[in-house]
């Protein structure tokens, strides 16, 4: 069960409206690693959790927490577009060049969500439900949002970048400082299940059926060999269990493909004379 708090997490309120820069912020909100996709990536991995208790409760804590990320980001585009699109046309109508993208705000703002947010990138691409991962596996799923972090806070740092309003700036730099503790809580959750359970996912595989002669080989499968500098060509592998090696030039061991032709109903190219001998 949820219950909403009329107040926002944090203050959401720009200087001066500013069509614009409304467009690029929605790259955060429903972009691929944007709060929207956060907000449902942490929520499905704790309603589907079947692990330990702390677990499900830290992602569902987490996940509630983007909801009120989504809440402030919805609340400062809205606000960004007051006045839009009339200021956006005035200008347009100094500069021609200007009036073919109105500025570069994006129509759909005015068009569709009536000086709203919505959840599109800053593109107008929808958000999607494919950028969510939740697999049930915990370590492979906080793998993912460690990476889901990362980039969604570079994204944020260059929209910070990108104005010069201190009102934008100041919520900005709240998202940032949270970015900052969710990089460093996936962190602890992973070392945590890498302590339990190796490094490499799943744990519960029979390595036996691995082909071992090639577990723990770099292969070079291009020109050059700066590649062989790197802490993953040599040395201790990272779980333990083995030594990394170097194959500057791997051998095919496959056989040379070669299909069957199709029946006839598919209609596919037929083979030549030469070919069907």
């Amino acid at each position: 069960m949820f219950f909403h708090v009329k107040e926002l997490q944090y203050r959401a309120k720009p200087d001066k409206p500013d069509a614009v820069y409304a467009r690029k912020l929605q790259e955060v909100l429903g972009g691929q690693f944007g709060e929207i996709s956060v907000m449902m990536q942490y929520l499905f991995q704790g309603w589907n959790c079947r692990a330990e208790q702390k677990y499900r409760d830290m992602l569902l804590d987490i996940g509630t927490e983007e909801i009120a990320h989504v809440e402030m980001l919805a609340t400062m585009i809205a606000q960004l577009l007051d006045k839009a699109p009339v200021e956006e046309q005035e200008q347009a109508a100094q500069d021609p060049i200007i009036a073919s993208a109105m500025g570069g705000m994006n129509p759909q703002h005015a068009i569709v969500n009536g000086l709203g947010a919505s959840p599109n990138d800053s593109n107008g691409y929808p958000w999607n439900a494919r950028y969510t991962i939740a697999s049930g596996n915990l370590l492979a799923d906080f793998r993912a949002n460690l990476n889901a972090e990362s980039q969604g806070r570079l994204q944020v740092v260059r929209l910070y970048e990108m104005t010069e309003d201190k009102g934008v700036r100041d919520m900005l730099s709240f998202l940032i400082a949270r970015d900052t503790y969710h990089q460093n809580q996936w962190a602890a959750a992973i070392a945590e299940l890498e302590e339990k359970e190796g490094l490499v996912v799943p744990s519960t595989f029979n390595r036996e059926y691995e082909k071992s002669d090639v577990a723990y080989t770099f292969m070079s499968c291009s020109e050059g060999t700066e590649s062989e500098q790197g802490r993953w060509a040599s040395g201790p592998s990272m779980d333990g269990l083995s030594e990394f090696k170097y194959e500057a030039k791997p051998v095919a061991t496959g056989q040379a493909p070669h299909l069957n032709p199709a029946p006839g109903y598919i209609h596919d190219t037929p083979l030549s004379d030469k070919e069907t001998k």
